[in-house]
């Protein structure tokens, strides 16, 4: 009996695997800037360093978390057009739209600055 998820059958999904080194997205060291500006100036800024062996992504949200705590504040919203920008540039702005608290600075940056 073959089980089929849409056209394409689980067998030939269980073959297709990635290998563990992109599977995981392990990185040993990552160095993360979180900028807090208004009206072009620099507000409050805060560097989180992450040795451990997890993904990128959980040092990244991780980051996100630490920073939020020492800034005060709630955790931002990614929205469509921010997880596009840090694709791109390992870069991106969270603006008033991306919080749900009213915020007294223009926007939050957060700069993937180092990874190995």
């Amino acid at each position: 009996m073959q089980t089929c998820i849409g056209a394409v059958k689980i067998e030939d999904v269980k073959q297709f695997r990635i290998s563990d080194r992109y599977a995981k997205e392990e990185t040993k060291n990552m160095r993360i800037w979180f900028k807090m500006m208004k009206d072009n100036h620099l507000l409050r800024d805060y560097t989180y360093e992450d040795e451990s062996d997890d993904t990128r992504t959980h040092k990244i949200f991780r980051g996100i978390d630490e920073a939020c705590r020492v800034f005060d504040l709630s955790k931002p919203i990614w929205l469509d057009a921010t997880i596009a920008e840090f694709k791109r540039h390992a870069k991106a702005r969270f603006t008033k739209d991306c919080f749900i608290e009213e915020i007294d600075f223009d926007y939050l940056e957060i700069h993937v600055i180092e990874e190995g």
